[in-house]
């Protein structure tokens, strides 16, 4: 005989790509591709052939506020990574200069995939980002570079991704 199984809890710990359920989704991301060209009025980026994209401003094109420039506005990241422990107060320089130089290559390539905030937290820091892969980047580039403990909680529901990194 077969027992019901408890419903899943809303965060869920996990180390597994697979927990990054493509049907989850993201709020802040377009119901349906826009009908033609827009430009963020914040950042530039372009909407052109159904992505945003780092290009030249096009002619004619519509102002409308792309997905990581409304996450900023609105303060609601996607991605939290935070970073404790004795090894991140001793090295915090080196640690900055791995998030910028990761969160820069990102971006260049993902313009939705950006850092919001970096500030202290406690004995460490706390990362915020508009998207929940670049944090995944974040967490995954501390523990091939430095090693230490690195933990994962996703959020489905809210389509929000909390790490914890501690060395």
């Amino acid at each position: 005989m077969k027992t019901a199984q408890p419903s899943p809890a809303t965060f869920q710990p996990g180390r597994h790509l697979e927990m990054f359920d493509p049907a989850g989704v993201d709020p802040y991301q377009a119901r349906a591709k826009l009908s033609g060209p827009a430009t963020c009025p914040d950042c530039g980026v372009v909407y052109h052939d159904g992505r945003w994209q780092w290009l030249a401003a096009v002619p004619d094109a519509a102002t409308v506020r792309c997905p990581a420039c409304h996450r900023i506005a609105d303060k609601m990241p996607a991605g939290y990574v935070s970073i404790d422990g004795q090894f991140a107060l001793e090295h915090q320089d080196e640690l900055l200069a791995l998030i910028r130089k990761l969160a820069a290559r990102e971006k260049a390539e993902h313009p939705m995939q950006r850092i919001m905030a970096i500030a202290p937290q406690g004995e460490g820091l706390l990362v915020t980002t508009t998207d929940l892969h670049l944090a995944r980047g974040i967490g995954q580039a501390l523990e091939d570079a430095y090693k230490g403990e690195l933990e994962f909680h996703y959020n489905r529901d809210e389509h929000l991704l909390r790490l914890h990194w501690k060395r």
